[in-house]
C-alpha cells in the first residue's frame, strides 16, 4: 500500500491526533518523534488538520480547586416549543458569555445529547449559590423551553480532555 493512500493518511492523522491529545503544547518536534513523521510532515498535518476543522481548538486544563472555584454538570431537559431565532443564535454565538461573566460562571463544555435530557453544560462557580443563580438566570432568559434541570456537583475529576489529573490519590477522600 503506498504511504500517500487514504488509509494510511488517515491512520498518521489519528497517531498525530492522540499525541495532540496528550499534550497539545509539546514542542513540535517532540511531537513528529513521539509519532514517527518528521519535523515537516507533522508540521504539515497540523495545519491541513487545523485548516479542514478536524482541530478546532486547544485549551488549557485549569484546576478549578486551586482557582477557589467548583464544577458542575447541568443536564436540560428542553420542552416541545421552539426556540426563537434570537435565542438560538444567542445560544449558538456564545452572546449569553457576558451574562455568564456577570455571575461568576465560566463554561467549559456544552453538549447537545441524546437521551433523557437533551443538553448538558460543564461549569465552573465559586459555590452552590452561584450555580443556583446560573440555573435560575437560564428559565428567566430562555422562558418555555426548560421542562426540567437537575445540577450535579463534580467532586472529582480524574481525566479532563484526555489527560490524566496529577493529582489522582485525591480521589481517596470520596470513595
Amino acid at each position: 500500500m503506498a504511504k500517500s493512500s487514504k488509509d494510511q493518511i488517515e491512520q498518521d492523522e489519528k497517531k498525530l491526533l492522540s499525541e495532540l491529545m496528550k499534550n497539545a503544547k509539546e514542542n513540535i518536534d517532540a511531537i513528529a518523534k513521539h509519532c514517527g513523521f518528521s519535523r515537516q510532515k507533522a508540521s504539515r498535518m497540523i495545519n491541513r488538520l487545523e485548516k479542514s476543522k478536524k482541530i478546532w481548538g486547544y485549551s488549557a486544563i485549569i484546576d478549578a480547586e486551586k482557582q477557589g472555584l467548583q464544577k458542575f454538570m447541568l443536564y436540560l431537559k428542553r420542552t416541545q416549543q421552539e426556540f426563537e431565532k434570537k435565542d438560538l443564535e444567542d445560544i449558538v454565538k456564545d452572546r449569553f458569555d457576558k451574562t455568564l461573566l456577570n455571575l461568576g460562571i465560566n463554561v467549559e463544555s456544552s453538549y447537545y445529547i441524546n437521551g433523557e435530557y437533551d443538553w448538558v453544560i460543564i461549569f465552573t462557580a465559586k459555590d452552590i449559590r452561584q450555580a443556583k443563580k446560573f440555573c435560575d438566570t437560564l428559565l428567566i432568559n430562555y422562558p418555555g423551553i426548560t421542562e426540567k434541570l437537575h445540577l450535579s456537583e463534580i467532586l472529582f475529576v480524574l481525566r479532563d480532555h484526555n489527560i490524566l489529573n496529577p493529582n489522582t490519590t485525591d480521589i481517596s477522600e470520596f470513595l
